[in-house]
C-alpha cells in the first residue's frame, strides 16, 4: 500500500501541525450558546434542533446539540437558520455565529466543536487498519499511534509515512521513530482525515509461497490425475 516512486521528494515541513482545522461538508458540530453570564441559551430549541437535523443531543458527558454540515457548506441552526460555516476555522465559525445570534441576545457566547475529525492508522500489518478519533486539538503522531495499539513487531518504526490533502495529490511525509532525535524533530500535530501508513517488513518467504500456491496446485491436480490413469492401464 501508499508505494512512492524510487526517487520521491518527500515533504520535509516539520510545522504542518499547525495548521488549523476549516470545517467541511458532511462535518458533525457540537454547538452551544451561552450568554454572559454562562445561561444555556441553545436548551430552549434543543428538541427543535435536533428534529430539524436528524441528529440527536449526546447524553454520553457531551452537553452539546448536534449539527450536520450539508454539502452546500450550510449548516441549519436554531433561530438564525441556514449559515455557510465551510471553510472556517472553529474559532472562526464561533465568531461568526456570536455576530449573527447578537441580533437575537445580548452578548452570546458561541462554542463549537467539530465531532467527527479522525484519521486512520496503518500499523505495520495487513488487515489492522485502525480509524482513531481526535477528540483533542493537539493530538500528535505519536498518541494516534498509541491509541491505534501501537506500532506491530513487522512495523519499520524508521519508515512511517504521514499523507494530508487531497488523496489525488496528496502530500506525503516520511518520519522515523525509531531514534530519540526522530521523535524530536517529528513532533506532528495531526489534521481531519490524515493517513498514517507504517510500512511492513517484507515477508519474502510468505509472498514467494503465495506465488507458486496456484502453481503447486496445478502440478498436485495433475501427479494426482497421472497415478489415476496409470492405475487404470495396468489393471487393464
Amino acid at each position: 500500500m501508499f508505494k512512492v516512486p524510487k526517487n520521491y521528494e518527500y515533504s520535509n515541513e516539520q510545522t504542518i501541525g499547525n495548521v488549523e482545522y476549516r470545517i467541511s461538508p458532511n462535518d458533525i458540530l457540537g454547538f452551544s450558546v451561552y450568554t454572559n453570564d454562562g445561561f444555556k441559551l441553545i436548551d430552549l430549541t434543543t428538541s427543535a434542533a435536533s428534529i430539524s437535523t436528524g441528529l440527536q443531543s449526546s447524553n454520553q458527558g457531551n452537553s452539546q446539540t448536534q449539527f450536520l454540515v450539508e454539502p452546500d457548506g450550510q449548516v441549519k441552526l436554531p433561530i438564525i437558520g441556514k449559515i455557510k460555516i465551510a471553510g472556517f476555522t472553529v474559532r472562526e465559525a464561533e465568531k461568526s455565529l456570536e455576530q449573527e445570534y447578537s441580533t437575537f441576545y445580548n452578548k452570546p457566547f458561541v462554542m463549537v466543536k467539530v465531532l467527527n475529525r479522525r484519521v486512520m492508522v496503518f500499523p505495520g500489518t495487513g488487515g489492522m487498519g485502525r480509524t482513531v478519533s481526535l477528540d483533542n486539538e493537539n493530538m500528535n503522531l505519536i498518541e494516534a499511534l498509541a491509541l491505534a495499539g501501537g506500532l506491530t513487531n513487522t512495523g519499520k518504526a524508521y519508515k512511517i509515512k504521514l499523507i494530508r490533502g487531497d488523496l489525488r495529490n496528496p502530500k506525503v511525509m516520511l518520519i522515523n521513530l525509531s531514534t530519540v532525535e526522530g521523535m524530536q524533530q517529528s513532533n506532528l500535530l495531526l489534521q481531519a482525515n490524515d493517513i498514517i501508513y507504517v510500512e511492513p517488513v517484507p515477508r519474502i518467504s510468505q509472498e514467494i509461497l503465495s506465488q507458486l500456491a496456484p502453481i503447486i496446485g496445478i502440478i498436485t491436480s495433475l501427479a494426482l490425475v497421472y497415478q489415476i490413469a496409470d492405475g487404470l492401464t495396468n489393471k487393464q
